[in-house]
């Protein structure tokens, strides 16, 4: 790119990027529980790398929210709380069901969409189908036709996974969601822009409410 129409990106380096991804993996799955030390030396040690590539892996997976780094304590896996799901799922009801009704009007294939599913019914354990369940409603927000509006959805993605993956360990909801799933899927196919928003709506607001019960009634 021209630096005179932008700056130039700097990519991150590999091993910060597999440190990364591998933390957030274990965090998003459910390895990494909230509230867990990540201590640098120890995931050095742990990924056979040094310190540099974990520092710098840990402030990116705290500017996407899923680590706190505290003056004193360290880092941490970030904590769920019913105020920090309702923040998250606020925003997703607000855009996620807008961006799947424009890809629907657009007549966007949702294959992606499709093939999560299956991969869904097929996992072998919590970890994979929480994977496979994040992809899904990405595929759905995705083909929108707005790069800004899919890149606001990406920001959220990680944070509300965290939530997801708390709420699971606490009260496995997965039939019922896969069920709504398959609805939601059903009905973008069939080309109802509209109600496939709807049942997207009530799908996001339903899942926030069973998960976080007393603290989530006077949500709008």
């Amino acid at each position: 790119m021209d630096t005179a129409t932008g700056p130039l990106l700097t990519p991150i380096p590999s091993r910060t990027q597999f440190v990364l991804e591998a933390i957030k993996h274990g965090i998003l799955t459910g390895r990494l529980s909230p509230g867990q030390p990540l201590v640098e030396t120890e995931l050095a040690q742990q990924f056979g790398v040094s310190k540099t590539p974990v520092r710098e892996a840990l402030k990116t997976l705290a500017g996407s929210g899923l680590v706190v780094i505290g003056q004193y304590k360290g880092a941490t896996v970030r904590t769920v709380d019913a105020a920090m799901a309702r923040e998250v799922y606020d925003v997703r009801l607000l855009l996620e069901p807008e961006a799947l009704r424009r890809a629907v009007v657009r007549e966007a294939s949702l294959e992606d969409a499709r093939q999560a599913l299956e991969r869904a019914d097929r996992a072998a354990d919590r970890a994979d189908r929480s994977l496979a369940n994040r992809d899904f409603h990405r595929a759905l927000y995705l083909p929108c036709g707005n790069p800004l509006l899919s890149r606001m959805l990406d920001d959220l993605r990680d944070q509300a996974a965290l939530v997801s993956t708390v709420a699971w360990a606490a009260s496995p909801s997965w039939d019922r969601e896969a069920a709504e799933h398959q609805e939601i899927l059903r009905t973008a196919l069939a080309g109802d822009a509209d109600g496939a928003a709807r049942l997207l709506h009530d799908h996001i607001g339903s899942f926030v409410r069973r998960a976080f019960p007393a603290e989530t009634e006077q949500t709008p």
